[in-house]
């Protein structure tokens, strides 16, 4: 088969580039919100994942109707593909792991491809569609409604040891905040105290803006089996 003969049968048709070009415009959505997010998987490494997933599944169907074969055998491998690519998404940093989220999107967002390439717009953008909108307003409860905690270490610097009883432990208590791994201990001539909380983020903030008003030496880090995200 010469070069002109296969200009002949140009295999591009109007419905491949269908399928691609909305298979990058919905990869582009989702991408865009993750992007708005500061996520490490933003606009163009969505709108590839998807592009990509439908362009594999589109040629999976065309190499099996050209010389025999399983149609999803190419398009079957994309689970495992996009697996190790969401695994490289997960950062674990300080016994705390982020990045499942984003994980769990571009998972997700690859059967969003799979079904553009293989026909099935609506459902594409159904899913496309869903996902957003669990991304954005999910995450707006979340942060409006204080429902994702995060768990956080203090080290105070108290000038003696009645501020902690009268002081600290009551503004934990009107909070309904239980500190865990609490230890107490004399260091040059005043107490060191270190507790862990779980609270949410506004929560953890203002009672470090609290500590800072009372004079408090406090430090707040992340400590091992933070939140995960």
């Amino acid at each position: 088969m010469n070069f002109l003969t296969e200009l002949q049968g140009i295999d591009l048709t109007p419905a491949i580039v269908l399928r691609l070009v909305l298979a990058s415009v919905l990869g582009g959505v989702v991408g865009l919100e993750r992007e708005l997010r500061g996520k490490p998987a933003g606009l163009r490494t969505n709108m590839f994942i998807c592009a990509g997933s439908a362009l594999f599944t589109i040629l999976s169907e065309m190499l099996s109707l050209r010389w025999g074969g399983d149609p999803t055998r190419i398009a079957s491998q994309l689970i495992p593909g996009i697996g190790f690519i969401g695994a490289g998404s997960i950062i674990r940093a300080q016994g705390s792991v982020h990045g499942l989220t984003t994980a769990a999107t571009i998972f997700v967002l690859a059967s969003v491809g799979m079904a553009v390439g293989s026909g099935y717009y609506w459902t594409g953008v159904f899913a496309a569609v869903m996902m957003v909108l669990a991304l954005s307003l999910l995450g707006w409860l979340e942060r409006h409604f204080e429902w994702k905690t995060e768990v956080r270490s203090y080290e105070l610097l108290l000038p003696e040891s009645e501020i902690l009883v009268t002081t600290v432990m009551p503004e934990l208590e009107r909070r309904d905040l239980h500190p865990h791994n609490f230890t107490c201990r004399p260091q040059d001539g005043k107490v060191e105290v270190r507790f862990e909380l779980d609270a949410s983020v506004d929560q953890h903030r203002d009672l470090l803006k609290k500590f800072t008003t009372w004079n408090l030496a406090c430090q707040m880090v992340q400590p091992p089996g933070g939140r995960m995200d």
